[in-house]
């Protein structure tokens, strides 16, 4: 498979999330922080939608998954016990002059080679034979490894502080509360443990607009299941997941399974597949599949003392359950609905520029307008329509800036589905019109009569 977008198409998400209101840079007005970024009206919409959407899809439609919300600030202990004090590195390289500091697994694939699976000593092989440089041309140090954790500090003033992590996965929120939902809820295996929450991790270089950046939101869960129920669980989750791709309109050819080999896997899996996504840049990762086996719970009984063993009311046994994680990021896939919906075409003589997002994930799901804002008695029926659509439905928005023409293109490129116009008609000067109101659909641009009293049902049937 080819990225068959435009050179530029990553600028022009870029300005367009910017101009409509959907991200902007972090602390703009001070000249931003690298890997840092706010999201506007519109983009904090299209965020809780997909979020609303895959809790229903993968949390609210089943009954075996238990939603958690856990702290940022976990005991230092934890940390230890994940391994990600003493393991989650990745291989820094700087600048002998500037000082600047890249990745050196990211500079290796930018020339075509693959670094997974490399050591440090390897990693500085190949970029001494390949000849890399810092983008400024100048020779980089010998790879190190470089802990992503932010670190900060809990205490009281007198000095003595206590060093604690901002956490770099949501993973570990649901292993250290296994033994609560199990207290609380007594669950059957197979069950899991979900939550959607941010993450912390000190990227060296971050890049490519939101894909990779310092402060993240993942969508994931943990499945508790017994061992010999691994493969055939990971087989339906696998399949779970391509029919969450499927519902946010993606193509089987916007998706690619990567299966990850062995001595490139994390070091807690026993088998792993990251689902990448077409982006403007490349095809990269949006989510993952992982059988961690039951590395977590057994490094938390040891830390802790804690007994998190499972057990099992028909057999009376007692032992520690094995978890299968899927994982999602939100800002990945944020910024993968965008590319997709994103569309130039020429429509009426003119280019326009449109996100052809599906109705369920649209920020706005409907526009209501006046024909002219200058006729009182149009503006107030235009009104009423709006109340009463907004009543049932929140995500309506109310627009009567510059003509209609102005108003579609502007509503088209924020991906609207659907512009509703209250005219002359519509007061009853032709009787066969009267309380009907004009519906344009955003695809098409096709345009149809539909009485008041049927709006509300008709854009929910779409948005659902």
């Amino acid at each position: 498979m080819t990225n068959d977008y435009p050179k530029d198409m990553m600028e022009k998400l870029v300005s367009l999330c910017k101009r409509r209101g959907f991200i902007y840079q972090g602390s703009e007005i001070y000249g931003g922080l690298a890997g840092t970024y706010d999201y506007g009206p519109l983009g904090v919409a299209l965020k809780k939608n997909i979020e609303n959407l895959w809790w229903r899809y993968f949390v609210d439609s089943r009954d075996d998954m238990y939603g958690i919300d856990s702290a940022i600030l976990m005991n230092p202990k934890v940390w230890e016990a994940s391994g990600h004090v003493g393991g989650f590195n990745d291989p820094l390289v700087s600048d002998i002059k500037t000082k600047k500091r890249y990745r050196a697994d990211h500079l290796l694939e930018e020339v075509g080679v693959n670094p997974r699976g490399m050591s440090l000593e390897q990693m500085g092989a190949a970029i001494q034979e390949k000849g890399i440089k810092s983008p400024d041309g100048n020779p980089l140090t010998t790879p190190q490894q470089f802990n992503m954790m932010f670190k900060t500090s809990v205490g009281s003033v007198d000095g003595s502080d206590t060093i604690v992590y901002m956490r770099p996965e949501t993973a570990q929120g649901m292993f250290v509360n296994f033994k609560n939902i199990m207290d609380s809820y007594h669950p059957k295996l197979p069950f899991g443990i979900a939550q959607i929450g941010r993450n912390f991790r000190n990227e060296i270089a971050p890049r490519d607009f939101i894909f990779r950046v310092r402060e993240l939101e993942i969508m994931e869960f943990e499945y508790f299941i017994e061992e010999k129920m691994w493969a055939e669980q990971f087989t339906y989750w696998q399949g779970q997941m391509m029919g969450w791709f499927k519902l946010l309109g993606f193509g089987e050819d916007d998706i690619k399974q990567i299966e990850i080999s062995d001595g490139e896997r994390a070091h807690y899996s026993k088998r792993t597949i990251d689902f990448h996504f077409k982006y403007a840049q490349k095809f990269d990762e949006i989510g993952g599949l992982a059988y961690r086996t039951d590395f977590d719970l057994k490094n938390h009984i040891e830390h802790s003392g804690i007994d998190l063993r499972y057990h099992d009311p028909v057999t009376n046994e007692k032992f520690v359950p094995h978890t299968l994680e899927p994982t999602f990021g939100v800002g990945r896939h944020l910024l993968a609905v965008l590319t997709k919906a994103y569309t130039e075409d020429d429509f009426g003589g003119e280019k326009r520029i449109l996100l052809k997002l599906p109705p369920a994930l649209a920020p706005i799901k409907a526009a209501v307008s006046p024909l002219l804002k200058n006729k009182p008695e149009i503006v107030a029926k235009a009104r009423k329509v709006y109340e009463m659509l907004k009543k049932d439905i929140p995500q309506i928005s109310w627009d009567d800036n510059g003509n209609v023409g102005k108003r579609y293109r502007r509503q088209d490129e924020i991906g609207t589905p659907f512009c509703i116009v209250i005219d002359f008609d519509t007061l009853g000067e032709n009787p066969e019109n009267k309380d009907t109101v004009t519906i344009r659909h955003r695809d098409t641009g096709e345009q149809e009569r539909l009485p008041i009293s049927e709006l509300t049902n008709y854009i929910k049937s779409a948005i659902l």
